[in-house]
């Protein structure tokens, strides 16, 4: 049984993009803009159109399952280049680095529905993400983007509870943010090393982890493995973490470790200073 207030804020969503009449919703199959594109569906029908960035730091997993969801739910889904490592100081990887990313991508998602002859930009963030370090809402606030989500005050938890009524196999997917947060601020990113990390990542996926995250240390020489109390009791088997440290060398990691502490946002900002926040993908 779902909360009548958590049914009161899918009303207010529903309500809210009602009154956008058309939009071009950021697609990237994650539980946000998937429920958020179900919604359209029901609501705006053939008005909303689904535009997903790709570029190195999408894995090709994320694009082809963004790319059968959006033919399940019957939208229009168009796929645009959206490579962050073409922007000027990117590569760098400043502290700033989700706003050049955002401010690039949402660009070309209000091209598309200046093209496509619809109203309004649109991405998913969640109540959650308001007061963390979120740089890329800041772009989005700049370009005039709207959040429907968080218009309705929902958050994550109830993201994934209104999912599930509606059949959506993304309900329990796992938190994903683009392979680019698996870098310390200041580690170059390049196409080489992003490959790196996305085939870590598969690997584990493959092994039977479920939330993960490889981080990218020391140039290179050092993989961090984080994962959750599921994924930590699969590595104690010396068996698998084996399997897993000869692969990971394979991709060029010299050593490989587990964090104890588990899967958790946050890791690599803590060499930010403390005003700019401490929880972030």
């Amino acid at each position: 049984m779902i909360a009548q207030m958590v049914l009161d804020k899918q009303a207010r969503l529903k309500e809210y993009l009602s009154t956008l009449g058309s939009v071009a919703l950021g697609f990237s199959g994650g539980v946000d803009s998937s429920y958020l594109a179900a919604v359209c569906a029901e609501t705006l029908k053939e008005k909303a159109v689904l535009v997903t960035g790709c570029s190195a730091s999408f894995p090709e997993r994320e694009r082809r399952a963004a790319v059968s969801l959006a033919k399940v739910l019957g939208l229009k889904h168009l796929l645009v280049d959206s490579e962050e490592l073409n922007l000027k100081g990117f590569s760098e990887n400043p502290p700033n680095r989700c706003y050049l990313c955002k401010r690039e991508l949402f660009g070309k998602i209000l091209a598309v529905a200046k093209a496509e002859g619809l109203n309004h930009a649109i991405e998913a963030s969640n109540t959650d993400d308001e007061g963390d370090y979120r740089p890329g809402l800041v772009a989005i606030n700049e370009l005039g983007v709207k959040s429907p989500l968080r218009e309705a005050r929902l958050s994550k938890a109830e993201i994934r509870t209104l999912s599930k009524e509606l059949g959506l196999p993304t309900w329990n997917k796992p938190s994903f943010a683009c392979l680019a947060s698996r870098f310390p601020y200041g580690e170059m990113i390049t196409a080489e090393r992003l490959s790196r990390i996305d085939q870590a990542e598969s690997y584990l996926l493959e092994l039977g982890l479920n939330q993960v995250r490889v981080r990218f240390h020391d140039q290179g020489e050092l993989a961090r493995i984080e994962t959750d109390d599921q994924g930590l009791s699969l590595l104690m088997d010396l068996s698998a973490r084996t399997k897993v440290a000869e692969f990971f060398r394979s991709l060029g990691f010299l050593y490989t470790a587990v964090d104890i502490l588990g899967y958790r946002t946050g890791s690599m900002n803590l060499t930010l200073p403390s005003n700019l926040g401490e929880n972030f993908d």
